[in-house]
């Protein structure tokens, strides 16, 4: 299987489409988006449409049909411990610490991931900071405790960075915060997510100071890569930068794998950009 420039892609964000006519969505975090049905709505023009049939189906349909060899799914989606079960060499699964407009229950969350680590053999944790109500910053204390099991297991840690879809302030997801946790947590693996706009500049100035900080492309369709990441990519940031991409939640494959053809990456950034950084960080085999 060969995706972008013939290399089997490792998605580190990708999902499955609800059926036609469901809505998922609770009531608070509707709320949140100030009557936009999709947290996306107003900045993308083309999210893919609902999915009759087998959602798992759909999506592992679409990843053989542009490369993608493997993706990172997410436990808060009833659909992902199916996938993973019946498709082991093609899914792995991440817990979502956080649920979206209620209070953050750090203990239960915390017993959460180590569960969910041993019965399932989750390989990362994500974060949305804005997502909890009250919104919880990357720095905040709150989530030290999930950080320190992070650690603890072995996992790395996605962590929404920047300017948040959903219409809510986005002080709790400044860059800088990353600085004082990074500090705090050496030995932590940590992705930002979701462009670090507008403060890209200082995601690369962290990159270069803190070895333990990455940067996904997720939520941007690739000719809206931000082009402090794009010039980082190409020297210093090889190793730094995981593709991630946004399907079905705002992105369709066609669409991503077609704008990933015009970047302006250098030959040997194509490899670790797509599969190997993503490989290594979640512990996937490299063969």
């Amino acid at each position: 299987m060969a995706g972008s420039q013939g290399i089997p892609i490792v998605d580190t964000m990708i999902g499955f489409a609800a059926p036609a006519g469901t809505d998922r969505e609770l009531p608070q975090v509707r709320s949140m988006h100030r009557g936009s049905a999709h947290t996306a709505e107003y900045m993308f023009g083309d999210v893919p449409a609902d999915e009759r049939g087998d959602p798992i189906d759909a999506t592992l349909a679409e990843m053989d049909r542009y490369g993608v060899a493997v993706g990172l799914v997410n436990t808060s989606r009833p659909e992902a411990l199916a996938a993973a079960d019946r498709h082991p060499d093609r899914f792995v699964l991440e817990t979502h610490v956080g649920q979206l407009g209620r209070p953050l229950d750090i203990l239960g969350e915390v017993r959460r991931i180590r569960t969910e680590h041993a019965d399932h053999g989750t390989r990362a944790v994500s974060i949305f900071p804005v997502g909890p109500l009250p919104p919880v910053a990357i720095d905040a204390a709150a989530w030290y405790p999930i950080y320190a099991t992070c650690v603890e297991l072995g996992l790395p840690v996605f962590v929404n960075a920047g300017v948040p879809g959903p219409r809510v302030p986005a002080t709790p997801q400044h860059v800088e915060r990353f600085d004082r946790v990074c500090y705090d947590f050496p030995e932590l693996t940590i992705v930002m997510r979701h462009g670090g706009e507008p403060w890209t500049d200082l995601a690369v100035k962290l990159m270069l100071k803190w070895p333990g900080l990455h940067y996904s492309t997720s939520a941007f369709a690739p000719r809206h890569y931000p082009s402090a990441i794009l010039d980082y990519v190409n020297t210093r940031g090889v190793e730094k930068v995981l593709y991630g991409g946004y399907f079905p939640m705002a992105l369709s494959l066609e669409r991503i794998v077609r704008e990933l053809a015009d970047l302006p990456l250098r030959d040997h950034v194509w490899e670790p950009f797509l599969a190997q950084n993503a490989r290594r960080i979640l512990g996937l085999s490299t063969d």
